[in-house]
């Protein structure tokens, strides 16, 4: 699956697991939304795209630990005006 934040930041994943293009873990897909380590809400997927909901903040999911991985090269995409926000994401 290719992945990207709203504003076209290329995230790696693999299974369930989101990384950053640096390879930094983001969290862990759940459905059609991704929490952090600590089991916060970071995003919801729309359209291969990584968004901020508020509305969806309230939600919460179980911790985890997982390593880090091998950063990956992937290029930016133009940004999209789907609703939402940025999400706060490691590079």
């Amino acid at each position: 699956m290719d992945l990207y934040t709203k504003n076209g930041k290329p995230l790696q994943v693999l299974g369930d697991l989101v990384y950053s293009r640096s390879g930094i873990v983001v969290g862990k897909i759940n459905e059609n939304k991704v929490f952090g380590k600590d089991g916060r809400y970071i995003g919801t997927i729309s359209s291969e795209r990584l968004v901020y909901r508020s509305e969806d903040n309230d939600q919460i999911s179980s911790p985890f630990s997982v390593a880090n991985r091998v950063g990956a090269v992937k290029a930016n995409r133009a940004g999209s005006n789907i609703l939402g926000d940025e999400p706060n994401i490691p590079d």
